[in-house]
């Protein structure tokens, strides 16, 4: 009974966050300011993220499929599209959810203990709206920016990963990728990158808004918006692979 209870006052949140629209300088004015902190701000560690798994992939690739019986360009083919399909998007969403949702339903949380978000409701504003929107918009055009980032840099790292050990050339490399790649993969990765900005911002910012109590309270919170963050990941990750890949 829980789960429908969340799951209930989860969609009211959603909903509830159209009403009483506030005016639109100050929506783009937060927008703004939450596309910074969630764009800008997590570019560091997706792109050391991106390199380092990048690197690995192609060496354990290669490690698995040495043969004389297949061309070495195939271990191009196989890191470009675990990237896009993957690893780009499922795996950098998975470490935003710990860096930009802790860091939302932490914001809100506090707001809420420190009855910052009752003085927005007593002025007339629709707290909800106000705080959960912006982040919302903004998470749904940088985190799928972001991917694109991770997707090229995962490639770099695998190209530079195959120099640097002697797996193969860059020619190859790249000749391997572009033998395979379509724009419908590069249409899933966008997909699940679009629906896990949602998950992430959306989570966090309901999990944030309905803390109660204290500073415990508050970072117990964030620790619920990390981890229901994550699970709603790879389950959604799992359905749109089904939906798309297996239809």
């Amino acid at each position: 009974m829980k789960f429908f209870f969340e799951l209930g006052r989860y969609l009211l949140f959603l909903r509830s966050m159209f009403f009483k629209p506030e005016r639109f300088s100050v929506f783009v004015e937060r927008t703004l300011h939450e596309m910074n902190n969630i764009g800008v701000g997590s570019l560091p560690i997706v792109a050391i993220i991106s390199i380092f798994v990048g690197a690995v992939t192609t060496v354990q690739t290669a490690y698995q499929l040495i043969s004389p019986f297949i061309p070495v360009k195939i271990i191009g083919t196989i890191v470009s599209d675990s990237s896009l399909l993957e690893l780009a998007p499922t795996i950098t969403c998975l470490v935003l959810a710990g860096k930009v949702g802790a860091n939302i339903a932490s914001e809100v949380g506090n707001m809420r203990v420190t009855e910052q978000i009752d003085a927005l409701e007593v002025m007339g504003i629709n707290s909800s709206g106000y705080l959960g929107l912006p982040k919302i918009i903004a998470g749904l055009i940088m985190i799928p920016c972001l991917i694109i980032f991770a997707n090229f840099l995962l490639i770099s790292g695998g190209i530079l990963a195959a120099q640097l050990t002697g797996i193969m050339p860059p020619n190859e490399f790249i000749q391997g990728a572009r033998d395979t790649f379509t724009f419908f993969t590069l249409s899933v990765s966008m997909t699940k990158a679009f629906v896990f900005a949602l998950i992430i911002t959306s989570v966090s910012t309901y999990e944030g808004y309905y803390a109660d109590g204290g500073a415990l309270e508050v970072g117990e919170a964030g620790t619920r918006a990390v981890t229901r963050s994550c699970i709603f990941i790879l389950f959604f990750d799992f359905i749109i692979a089904k939906l798309m890949l297996n239809a």
